[in-house]
């Protein structure tokens, strides 16, 4: 089915209602769920309300650029404890010929900023509270690019459904229900943040209606003008961010009008390796694509073995497998340790392609133990640290034409830097933790990489990492993408091998549970069972015989990652959204 807004009425009419969508996770009245039909296209993400937008673009003649442009816009809207305009993020982007691009949207250090800005600094909060923390943000620039390149409906109708949840109200659910409460000190005595979250003095709480008019006005602005109303230096949003971020109370900031209106997105070549007769591709540095294909190098050169697991009838790794799939991770996170900005950090991009080299992989097996874990010094992380990032946001669609899109976007921790301008209602994130800074160390003891030290406008690593497989003609096979700082790196193995290894649906491949080690601290934790969730646990055989091995386990609830997939099998899109996060929805188009 094709549409383009100059299509007449009846034939818009008449094309509506030959779609009918399936959206999961939502209250809403669904028309069918035919899914062995073929389906026009799809959309997953953390917010079922988000995913029905996305799905209506669809279904109004628009394409997967679209939605997800839209849906983000949404998310930023409802869930703005970890994502919005005022931070940013990567997408990688397969369009219908094949052709994948890789755009970079990572928030930028100012000019004003050095590599020891937060060493000298007394107070211990500068890179997570305040006008300090604050890097350039670049989601705006982001979605304009993606519709630039891949869009066909007009910007300002995408914006539409944002401006008017923003303007007449959402219901808070319930992640974003207890991060307000988890925030309550700072949001009852923050006048911008009340006002949104507590008008009556009184914290919202999960099913209340909140309104961001301000926000509205923003996003508003943005749709009848573009982005440069959000970036030029003489435009009022440029000037009122500034402003705020320099003038906090919780701590002055140095960003300037020009770092704000001299901000650019990346386009950057994607990596790729062939797994298994399947060609995978994600995001390269200063994302962390590429350890995630690192770990699959490691792992596509061994027969992995399965067994069945006696409470789901699943087919899961063996206590082998599992540990192997373990140790992989820890040499793939010691490879992150070297990565940076290849702007800023030599040889970044020869060393990424090292590490996804067939001999990287053998030489690599070649020192696995198999009956032991070993010392973190096997691994070659010299002692640095991985940073930990809560806040962010996967969204993932795509559509019959074979444009598929997977997108991470993030104001890094719950409600970012803790400002929200007045004048808009944007929440500017608080990226410039996720740099680096010599000579300090994270709670456990371990210095950080230098390779991801501060410099004027560089970008942070980041564990952003999707991937997008397909097969050996080139059809799209299967697309994921995560959030949840350090641990998205791993969901996003676990969740493709699911789908690639085990046969499973795309549901399934997001409701398996998941293991996690990233060397430091040197703990391997496993999800529990949790009946509320739809999470059955890790086997306890298998983690039996990990903590045999000399696995330091820890069990842990779920919901550390968060994950949305698409897969794609005899012309059917398989989307799923994690059941970690409440009201969490999908939604597949049939025409």
């Amino acid at each position: 089915m094709r549409l383009s807004l100059l299509s007449s009425p009846a034939l818009l009419l008449v094309s509506l209602l030959r779609c009918f969508v399936y959206v999961k996770g939502t209250p809403l009245k669904t028309r069918g769920n035919t899914l062995r039909k073929p389906t026009h296209g799809a959309v997953a993400s953390e917010s079922a309300v988000c995913s029905g937008i996305g799905g209506d673009i669809l279904r109004a003649g628009g394409n997967a650029a679209d939605a997800i442009v839209a849906t983000v816009l949404c998310v930023g809207t409802v869930d703005a404890h970890h994502s919005g305009i005022g931070g940013g993020g990567f997408a990688l982007v397969r369009s219908p010929k094949g052709k994948y691009k890789m755009i970079d949207f990572r928030e930028t250090a100012p000019r004003a900023s050095n590599e020891t800005m937060f060493v000298t600094q007394t107070n211990s909060t500068a890179s997570t509270i305040g006008g300090l923390s604050v890097g350039v943000p670049g989601e705006l620039r982001g979605l304009e690019s993606i519709h630039k390149m891949y869009g066909r409906l007009p910007w300002k109708r995408l914006f539409q459904p944002a401006i008017k949840l923003a303007k007449e109200g959402f219901v808070i659910q319930g992640q974003l229900a207890g991060a307000i409460a988890s925030n309550a000190a700072f949001i009852l005595n923050d006048t911008e943040f009340s006002s949104v979250y507590a008008p009556n003095g009184t914290l919202l709480k999960q099913g209340s209606v909140a309104h961001r008019p301000a926000y509205a006005k923003t996003l508003t602005a943005v749709a009848n003008h573009g982005a440069d109303e959000f970036y030029c230096k003489d435009r009022w949003i440029a000037r009122a961010s500034v402003k705020a971020a320099r003038h906090s109370y919780l701590q002055p900031g140095i960003i300037t009008l020009e770092d704000w209106e001299g901000y650019k997105v990346e386009i950057r070549e994607p990596a790729s390796i062939h797994y298994k007769g399947l060609k995978l591709t994600s995001t390269v540095a200063p994302s962390s694509g590429t350890v995630v294909l690192g770990a699959l190098n490691i792992l596509s050169g061994y027969d992995l073995s399965y067994t069945t697991d006696p409470t789901t009838g699943l087919v899961v790794d063996s206590n082998l497998t599992a540990h192997k799939l373990v140790e992989s991770f820890k040499f793939a996170y010691g490879q992150r340790t070297v990565l940076g900005d290849p702007k800023f950090v030599k040889n970044v991009t020869k060393l990424e392609l090292e590490f996804m080299e067939p001999q990287m992989g053998a030489k690599i097996r070649a020192v696995m133990p198999s009956n032991s874990t070993g010392p973190p010094s096997l691994y070659d992380p010299t002692g640095f640290e991985i940073k930990q990032t809560p806040g962010t946001s996967q969204i993932v669609a795509a559509d019959e034409s074979g444009l598929v899109i997977s997108l991470t976007t993030t104001v890094n921790l719950y409600f970012g830097s803790h400002i929200m301008v007045h004048e808009t209602g944007v929440i500017l994130n608080d990226e410039m933790d996720d740099f680096s800074s010599p000579d300090s160390s994270n709670a456990f003891g371990y210095v950080a990489t230098p390779a991801n030290y501060i410099q004027p406008g560089k970008r942070p690593l980041s564990s952003i990492s999707p991937v997008i497989a397909e097969d050996e003609h080139g059809r799209f096979v299967f697309a994921n993408g995560a959030a949840g700082g350090s641990r998205i790196i791993t969901a996003n193995i676990q969740t493709l091998r699911h789908y690639l290894d085990h046969n499973y649906t795309a549901q399934q491949a997001v409701n398996a549970p998941r293991v996690h080690d990233q060397i430091f601290p040197q703990v391997t934790t496993v999800e529990y069972t949790s009946v509320s969730q739809n999470v059955t646990g890790y086997n306890n055989a298998t983690v039996a015989s990990l903590a045999s091995l000399g696995h330091n386990i820890s069990w842990v609830a779920p919901g550390v990652s968060v994950a949305a997939v698409i897969g794609h099998r005899d012309g059917v899109f398989d989307p799923a959204a994690d059941p970690r996060v409440p009201n969490s929805g999908h939604v597949v188009i049939q025409c």
